[in-house]
């Protein structure tokens, strides 16, 4: 577990992510983070956007099932 101070920027609240976390996360300066609600009540904070990745697993379920019928229409 890490802790976080909350802090004033502007007019705005935020936190500073220790190098640890950062490294963990896989991101970098300027990247978009995700703060998405865990079903246990709490909050996870994620690199990627979970909609899109059901978007594109859905994607991939159809690119998989008509994989014939994409390749013959690539043509």
């Amino acid at each position: 577990m890490v802790e976080l101070k909350v802090r004033k920027f502007g007019n705005s609240l935020g936190v500073v992510l220790p190098k640890e976390v950062i490294s963990r996360l896989n991101t970098q300066d300027g990247a978009p983070l995700y703060l998405t609600e865990a079903p246990e009540g709490g909050y996870r904070l994620v690199p990627y956007d979970p909609d899109f990745e059901k978007k594109m697993a859905k994607a991939e379920d159809i690119m998989r099932r008509y994989r014939d019928t994409l390749h013959v229409l690539a043509q």
